[in-house]
């Protein structure tokens, strides 16, 4: 059970490295705006972030 918060810790560093390198730092912005969000279940703050991460991610094919 001790290896579960160091291994989750990697994985959303991970993430947040792969958003920044795909989608530049709005991506990452959006990211952790999603995921405070989500953590502190504030539903605007969550919206806000999954709408930019969405418009960020398809930006490109618009």
């Amino acid at each position: 059970m001790s290896w579960i918060k160091p291994a989750a810790t990697v994985l959303l560093l991970t993430v947040e490295e792969l958003a920044q390198w795909r989608y530049g730092t709005t991506g990452l912005v959006a990211l952790v705006l999603l995921l405070i969000g989500l953590h502190r279940r504030n539903h605007t703050c969550s919206a806000i972030g999954a709408v930019a991460l969405s418009l960020s991610v398809t930006g490109p094919a618009l």
